[in-house]
C-alpha cells in the first residue's frame, strides 16, 4: 500500500509538514518536556511512548487521510510543535462527539506568540477544504487556560465535561463553517 501523501501548510510564519524519521529526536524533545505534558498526561514521553506516536500519526494519515502535522517556524526552521487532527477511540465518560479531534502541543519557548491560533486555524481550514467534518472535537484540561483560549479562538466551544483517564477533561467542538448559497 502506497504511503499517503501528507499536505504541506504554509502559514505567514509557519511550515507544517507530515513527520518524518528525521523528526523523531526534536519531537521526543517535545514530548518528554515537563512543562509540555503538564496537561496532556503529567508525565514526560519514553522513547518508545514517542516511536508510537510517531507511527500513530503516520498510520492516521494512511489509514484516514488526515492526521497531525510538525510546526515549524518558517524564518529559522525550529520545531515549534504539532497540530493535527487524529480519531483515537478515546475511552471516556461520557464519550466524546463523533468527529475528527483537534489537538495541538508547542514548545514552550514558543507559547504566547499566536503560533498555536495560527496553525489550529491551518489545520482546520484544511480540513473543511478537504473533510467537510460536520464537526471537529477537542478535548482539554480544566486548568490549561491557555488551551481554552486558542480553542475559543478557533471557533470551539464547550460541550460538557468528562473523564479521560480518571482525569477531568473539558469537551468541546466546532461545527462546520456555514457555506454561501446553503
Amino acid at each position: 500500500m502506497p504511503a499517503a501523501t501528507i499536505p504541506t501548510i504554509e502559514t505567514e510564519r509557519l511550515v507544517m509538514k507530515g513527520h518524518s524519521l528525521e523528526d523523531y529526536e526534536e519531537c521526543l524533545a517535545l514530548w518528554s518536556d515537563p512543562a509540555v505534558v503538564r496537561y496532556i498526561s503529567g508525565k514526560p514521553s519514553t522513547r518508545e511512548e514517542m516511536w508510537s506516536r510517531l507511527l500513530r500519526y503516520v498510520g492516521h494519515w494512511d489509514l484516514l487521510g488526515f492526521g497531525f502535522w510538525v510546526v515549524r517556524e518558517k524564518a529559522t526552521g525550529r520545531l515549534v510543535g504539532e497540530v493535527g487532527l487524529g480519531d483515537f477511540h478515546r475511552d471516556m465518560q461520557p464519550p466524546l462527539s463523533a468527529g475528527p479531534e483537534a489537538g495541538w502541543v508547542l514548545a514552550p519557548g514558543f507559547h504566547g506568540k499566536g503560533y498555536a491560533t495560527e496553525a489550529v486555524r491551518a489545520a482546520l481550514a484544511w480540513a473543511d477544504a478537504q473533510l467537510s467534518p460536520e464537526r471537529v472535537v477537542c478535548i482539554i484540561a480544566p486548568e490549561n487556560a491557555a488551551s481554552i483560549r486558542v480553542a475559543d479562538k478557533c471557533g470551539f466551544r464547550q460541550t460538557g465535561q468528562g473523564r479521560y483517564k480518571g482525569e477531568p477533561s473539558l469537551m468541546f467542538e466546532r461545527l462546520a463553517p456555514v457555506k454561501a448559497g446553503t
